[in-house]
């Protein structure tokens, strides 16, 4: 099982173009599976959907969230249909099974004051406080995800048109950025980073103490760090600034489609989640103008 579980990592780094991310969990969930077929003495090309579910509950029993053992078995799936593919296995055993029912939580998010506070926390009396006011307004501004914003390059913004373009697991997408971030960046790029990098071939917008491209790592401590100095007691983290920046816009009157673009859904229902946020005044608009309201 080893070796093919090789072959699927190779194929979907090689073929399907995956991110280093995406990729990690597909390998903990197969490794995880493996383990599992390994310590019941069973074959991976001779199971049957009976054993997944039997899987599925173990899952279950050892406390697994529901969305954890939903990736699980996507996980799953895509690996058994690799395997068909490649006539290894006669059978795929998810074949049929539906995927656990997640729940769709309420994402967590800050005020607009309490956005406002957090921006207002990094210095700009040091190289350090410069970066991170930019990489805070930066990440408020486009709402891009911690990997997006880690793996993006100098030359992906636009200074004098005011945008940025995300390339995500072969999906491009352009977000246009306020006065406030260009500022920010633009301090930094002309202030801070040109100290920071260690070579002038260093292409990473963001980069760390050491001159090197900032790691997620680096990024939530940052966040977690002005936090704190803010005395906001709301757990943020860089996703809470994604849901922000999305919740804020629909309130402030954009449209679904448009901040899906901007977030990079492929499916509206995931930037649907949004709407239990808008405000009444949204309500009292319709109230007032439509004609049968």
């Amino acid at each position: 099982m080893e070796k093919q579980i090789k072959l699927f990592l190779e194929f979907l780094e090689n073929d399907k173009k995956l991110s280093e991310n995406t990729l990690q969990s597909y390998r903990r969930d197969i490794v995880q599976f493996q383990e599992y077929l390994d310590n019941e003495r069973l074959s991976y090309s001779k199971i049957d959907q009976q054993e997944i579910k039997k899987y599925i509950e173990y899952l279950k029993k050892i406390g697994k969230k529901t969305s954890t053992i939903s990736r699980n078995l996507a996980s799953i799936r895509s690996f058994y249909q690799f395997l068909l593919r490649n006539k290894k296995v006669k059978k795929d055993p998810t074949e049929g099974m539906p995927s656990p029912k997640i729940d769709k939580k309420a994402p967590s998010i800050l005020s607009s004051d309490e956005v406002e506070l957090l921006l207002e926390q990094p210095s700009d009396a040091d190289l350090k406080g410069i970066r991170d006011k930019a990489m805070l307004e930066f990440a408020y501004a486009t709402g891009m995800r911690v990997t997006e914003i880690i793996s993006l390059n100098i030359s992906d913004v636009n200074f004098e048109k005011s945008y940025v373009v995300c390339n995500s697991e072969n999906k491009k997408r352009t977000i246009p950025l306020g006065a406030m971030s260009i500022k920010a960046l633009k301090e930094y790029i002309k202030n801070a980073r040109p100290v920071m990098i260690k070579s002038e071939d260093e292409t990473a917008l963001f980069v760390n103490v050491n001159g090197k491209r900032l790691t997620r790592q680096g990024f939530w401590k940052i966040i977690k760090y002005y936090k704190e100095q803010a005395h906001i007691t709301k757990d943020i983290t860089p996703h809470v600034l994604r849901h922000s920046f999305a919740t804020h816009l629909l309130q402030n009157g954009a449209d679904l489609k448009s901040i899906q673009m901007m977030l990079g859904h492929s499916d509206i229902s995931s930037t649907q989640v949004y709407m239990q946020f808008q405000d009444d005044s949204l309500k009292n608009v319709y109230h007032k103008a439509h004609p049968r309201a």
